[in-house]
C-alpha cells in the first residue's frame, strides 16, 4: 500500500496495512543526525542569520532536498511543507526592497536589537530567536475602525496570494512526491480574538476588550478561509492549522469566547477546505477537553499534538471521539528528549494498542521531533512502529 493510501484510509477510519507515520514539525538537529549533513530546515538562529545574509537560494534548495530525503530515510507516510518563510516569524515585515532580510543589530553573543529597538535573545533550549523586551512606543494597537477596514478590503479584493518564490518548497514536493505520499501544509488558523505585543498583553486584552472579539475573529477567519483556494490550486492534500487553545493545565481563555467567536470560523474553514477536496488536520497543544466536542463539530479530519502530560490520554480520546475523528500522536516529546529507547517503545505500544484498532490513528510525536530528540530514541520510534503497527494489531 502506498503511503498516501495509508493516510487516506486512516482518515476514513479504516485499517491500512500498517499505521501511518507523520510529523507536523521536525527540527534541524533531526535532519542533520539522520542525513549526516548540515541543513537550513527549521535551523532556528542559523536559518535566521542565513536569511539576513541573503542566502535565500541556499535555504530554499536545502529545504527542497532535505525534506524529501528525510521522509524517505525515516519511511514517513506524510510530507509536511510550508510557505517561505513560515518558520521565521520574527522576520515578517523585515524584508527590504532588495528582497533580502534586514539583520538585527547584535549586542552580544546571544542578544539582538531589531529596527524598533526591541530586544531579542537566542534560547539556549530551542535555539530560536525569542522576544525579550518589546518596545511599547513602536506598537500601534488595532481599533475597531482599522479592523473593519481590513475586513472590507478582503470582502472587495480577496486575500492576496503569497509571492511566487514562497511556493517553491510546496511545488517541488507536490511534483516529486504527491503520487506516493500525502502532502500536508502548515496553514493559517483562527486564534482567540485578541491583540498585543506580548502573550501577556494578548490575554489581558482578550479580557479587557470584549467589544473587539467578533470583528477580530471575523478578520482572522476571512484571512484563513481566503487562503484555502491557493493551497488547493497547488495540489495540497491536507492542511495543518496551528493555533493553540490550551496550556498544560487547561484552556488559555474562556470556552465561552471560543464557542461564540472562534468555533463558527473553524467550521467555515473546514467546510470550505472540504469543498476544495482538502483534509484538515488540526494541531493544538494543551489540555482541551472542555472544547474537544467543538473540534468534532467543526469538521476536523484529525487532531494532532495530543499532550499526555496535560492529561490528554490518547486511549480516552479514542474511546470518546475515535469513531468521529482520526487521532495523531502517541510518543511523548518528554521521552524523545529525556527518555530512553525503552520509554519510546512503551509509548508506542500503548498508543498503538489502544488507538490503532479499527483505523483512525496516525503515529507520531506528541508535538514534534524537536531540538534535543536523540538519534537512539528516534530509531526506537521507527522500530516500534514496525514492531507493533502492522494490521491486524496484535499488541
Amino acid at each position: 500500500m502506498l503511503p498516501r493510501e495509508r493516510i487516506f484510509k486512516t482518515l476514513d477510519r479504516q485499517e491500512p496495512d500498517i499505521v501511518p507515520w507523520g510529523e507536523h514539525w521536525i527540527d534541524y538537529n533531526v535532519y542533520e543526525s539522520i542525513l549526516g549533513r548540515e541543513t537550513f530546515v527549521h535551523a532556528k538562529m542559523k536559518e535566521t542569520k542565513a536569511w539576513w545574509e541573503g542566502k535565500d537560494k541556499e535555504i530554499i534548495e536545502s529545504y527542497k532536498q532535505d525534506v524529501v530525503d528525510l521522509v524517505e530515510a525515516l519511511d514517513l507516510d506524510m510530507v509536511t511543507v510550508e510557505l517561505f518563510p513560515f518558520s521565521q516569524y520574527v522576520l515578517v515585515g523585515q524584508r527590504g526592497s532588495d528582497g533580502f532580510q534586514k539583520p538585527m543589530k547584535q549586542l552580544d553573543q546571544n542578544t539582538y536589537q531589531d529596527r524598533d529597538g526591541s530586544i531579542w535573545h537566542v534560547s539556549v533550549v530551542t535555539h530560536d530567536l525569542m522576544p525579550y523586551w518589546m518596545n511599547p512606543e513602536t506598537y500601534n494597537p488595532p481599533t475597531l475602525e482599522s479592523i473593519e477596514r481590513a475586513i472590507g478590503e478582503i470582502d472587495r479584493n480577496g486575500v492576496k496570494m503569497p509571492e511566487d518564490w514562497q511556493w517553491e518548497l510546496i511545488r517541488h514536493v507536490v511534483k516529486k512526491m504527491k503520487s506516493t505520499h500525502f502532502i500536508t501544509c502548515l496553514a493559517e488558523d483562527i486564534d482567540f480574538p485578541s491583540f498585543g505585543q506580548t502573550d501577556e498583553e494578548f490575554y489581558l486584552n482578550l479580557a479587557l476588550h470584549p467589544e473587539m472579539h467578533a470583528k477580530l475573529a471575523e478578520l482572522a477567519g476571512k484571512r484563513a478561509v481566503g487562503m484555502l483556494k491557493y493551497y488547493a490550486e497547488e495540489g495540497i492534500d491536507g492542511l495543518i492549522p496551528c493555533a493553540d487553545y490550551g496550556s498544560s493545565i487547561g484552556l488559555l481563555a474562556s470556552p465561552k469566547i471560543f464557542i461564540e467567536h472562534v468555533f463558527p470560523w473553524l467550521k467555515a474553514y473546514c467546510d470550505e477546505a472540504h469543498k476544495l477536496n482538502m483534509k484538515v488536520l488540526k494541531h493544538c497543544c494543551g489540555k482541551t477537553w472542555e472544547i474537544f466536542e467543538y473540534f468534532i463539530k467543526a469538521g476536523y479530519d484529525a487532531y494532532e499534538s495530543i499532550q499526555s502530560t496535560a492529561g490528554m490520554d490518547i486511549k480516552l480520546l479514542k474511546e470518546q471521539y475515535g469513531h468521529k475523528m482520526t487521532l495523531w500522536g502517541g510518543v511523548s516529546n518528554e521521552n524523545l528528549i529525556g527518555g530512553k529507547p525503552k520509554d519510546i517503545e512503551a509509548d508506542a505500544q500503548y498508543a498503538i494498542k489502544w488507538t490503532a484498532p479499527g483505523g483512525g490513528f496516525i503515529y507520531g510525536a506528541s508535538h514534534s521531533l524537536a531540538v534535543g530528540t536523540s538519534v537512539e530514541n528516534l530509531i526506537a520510534m521507527k522500530h516500534s512502529r514496525e514492531k507493533f503497527g502492522s494490521y491486524p494489531i496484535q499488541v
